[in-house]
């Protein structure tokens, strides 16, 4: 299931198939410098002003903000994982995820990631013979630090016939070329293996240059072929393997995901195992978090996309999560609460019928609402849990978190399959907007009912609501026990060693208003 794919517009085909756009013998020429495009005219449009035509559509059709960047003293972008399907099915996301970027950013150098689509090899290959050409123009490779890299470690080489017909590199650039300001150099690396310690090896060469200075853009469908359904489902439950920064998580949940013996599912990631390196980079880093930003599959392409058969395209973004801090206590006022209530309503309304964004009219509300704060939004159907989700990150306003919590609560809490539109006028909407955590040293300073928990150990947290407390009747003991097992995956007693964080939240919900 998890073996090569050749991945050409939305569909894939054996490893016997040839390209059509490329004279074979050209490749073949050792004195070539330049690496033409070879999908033009293909997964994107051939000429110079279609192709920014076309991207400008895409950018601006953007409207969700999910990462911090641009704050100052705010988290920095270090990876992007991007879909590299044809931009007629996968462009929206592609560029949701590059959006996310400082456009004004001097990289050093980015790091383009991709698994071989059309043949096996052992480690990876550098492109190391000149530059890569795009409709755009061209982008320079840092040719000594490939050599550098190919000379010092054996897991690298470079093989013609891994970056000939390959596809989901250049599809990158023409994004990266788009929105970066600055001219950018990039290190191109195919991964020919299917094998996790290939890729442990691949992340311990690339580690020193795994920081701030550098963009490591990592190249990945998710699922290929099952029903629009299944899709939603297996994608979101990779996805979240991914957010948890384990990549022990990420191969088992692949391997339950063929387990599930879902119809026509070929493969969760066809890039699995560059999704696999950059979580081994990502892993020992502290304070990183992933941000998902977007997910679309082909059955939501207009015209194009069918639901029977789907591919599924997730953008990611891995950033460095800013110093947590305390501030003064923070209040609300009955008209905040109703306001924050009104943009949760008609957030879900309109996004859930029109998958639309409704403005907001920022100058009709406090200053209260336009601080920045963590929230969570809760919904209730019947008096059940239909979704929740929430950030701690006091790094955007909260009226604009209560938007984005609103949307993911509503669409992307991969525990339930996405609200519809006949459910909206059986939803009850709850939102916990969050004091800064404070760090605690003794769990005599809990006080349950009043105080959420954030638990974090290496990788993993956890985190329960002051409200979890009092609906469940749990002691302290339990409280933390069943936060460090069922949320961090600590084990029962795994608060012991861990960091402990309180907060406290200003609940409220539509039905006390």
């Amino acid at each position: 299931m998890l073996g090569r794919i050749i991945f050409i517009g939305f569909f894939c085909f054996s490893s016997s198939c040839k390209s059509q756009t490329r004279n074979p013998s050209m490749m073949q020429d050792t004195n070539y410098q330049t690496r033409e495009p070879v999908v033009a005219g293909q997964f994107y449009p051939a000429s110079k002003d279609a192709l920014d035509a076309e991207l400008i559509k895409l950018f601006s059709d953007v409207k969700d903000q999910k990462t911090s960047k641009g704050i100052n003293n705010q988290p920095e972008i270090l990876a992007v994982i991007s879909p590299h399907a044809g931009y007629v099915f996968s462009g929206s996301v592609a560029a949701a995820g590059y959006k996310q970027l400082n456009p004004k950013k001097q990289y050093q150098n980015i790091f383009l990631i991709g698994s071989s689509h059309r043949t096996y090899f052992n480690g990876a290959s550098i492109y190391n013979k000149g530059n890569y050409r795009t409709p755009l123009g061209d982008v320079k490779v840092n040719l000594s630090l490939a050599n550098m890299l190919i000379n010092k470690y054996d897991v690298f080489k470079f093989r013609e016939d891994a970056h000939n017909y390959e596809h989901s590199l250049e599809v990158q650039l023409p994004f990266l070329q788009h929105i970066l300001e600055k001219e950018f150099t990039i290190v191109p690396v195919i991964i020919g293996s299917q094998d996790k310690n290939t890729c442990k090896k691949i992340a311990e060469a690339l580690k020193p240059y795994f920081n701030q200075d550098n963009l490591f853009v990592i190249s990945s469908d998710f699922s290929h072929y099952p029903d629009y359904t299944n899709a939603v489902k297996v994608d979101g439950l990779t996805a979240q393997a991914i957010i948890s920064n384990n990549p022990d998580n990420l191969l088992e949940q692949i391997q339950k995901n063929e387990k599930s013996h879902i119809s026509n599912l070929a493969t969760s990631l066809c890039g699995w195992t560059s999704v696999l390196t950059l979580m081994y980079l990502s892993q020992d880093i502290p304070d990183v978090q992933y941000i998902p930003v977007v997910y679309k599959n082909s059955g939501d392409v207009e015209h194009y996309g069918e639901k029977s058969r789907v591919v599924g395209y997730y953008s990611i973004c891995l950033e460095q999560k800013p110093v947590i801090s305390n501030t003064n206590n923070f209040l609300l006022s009955h008209q905040d609460k109703e306001d924050l209530i009104k943009i949760a309503r008609n957030t879900v309304n309109s996004y859930v019928r029109f998958q639309k964004r409704p403005a907001i009219e920022e100058n009709l509300l406090s200053d209260n609402l336009k601080t920045p704060a963590g929230a969570f939004v809760t919904l209730h159907k019947k008096g059940q849990l239909r979704g929740c989700i929430g950030r701690f990150d006091p790094d955007i306003p909260l009226f604009k978190v209560i938007q984005d919590m609103a949307i993911a609560a509503s669409t992307r809490d991969y525990r339930f399959t996405p609200v519809t539109p006949d459910e909206l006028d059986q939803l009850d909407i709850e939102i916990s907007v969050l004091t800064p955590l404070k760090k605690i040293n003794s769990i005599e300073e809990i006080v349950l009912g009043k105080h959420g928990i954030y638990i974090k150990k290496d990788h993993q947290s956890g985190t329960f609501l002051p409200q979890v407390a009092t609906q469940t009747g749990w002691s302290l003991d339990e409280f933390l026990g069943h936060c460090a097992k069922d949320k961090a995956g600590l084990g029962w007693n795994g608060w012991i060693d861990a960091e402990l964080y309180t907060f406290e939240a200003i609940i409220f919900s539509e039905k006390d208003l």
